[in-house]
């Protein structure tokens, strides 16, 4: 997900937003691994804050994590390092 978000406030309650959604790839890009219910309160969470005729946020389904794995993402210069999925044993 990648968003244009023109005002400033907006634009730092956007990214908080999706802080707890997915982890950030870079400020304005988030990589999110969401079923169909967290996507709905996602898009509902950032409708809320958005202004509808100036900002704009581009959703990109990449497909489930465990048939892309990583092969979807190409880096020039620093690669970013991608979030594992499944779960997480500490």
């Amino acid at each position: 997900m990648a968003y244009d978000i023109r005002e400033d406030k907006r634009l730092r309650r956007v990214h908080k937003t999706m802080k707890g959604y997915g982890w950030s790839l870079q400020y304005s890009v988030f990589i999110c691994d969401l079923d169909a219910m967290e996507l709905l309160a996602m898009r509902t969470d950032l409708g809320d804050i958005i202004h509808h005729t100036l900002d704009s946020i581009a959703i990109v389904d990449l497909g489930a994590p465990a048939e892309r794995g990583s092969e979807c993402f190409q880096f020039m210069g620093v690669a970013s390092r991608l979030p594992a999925s499944g779960p997480v044993i500490i």
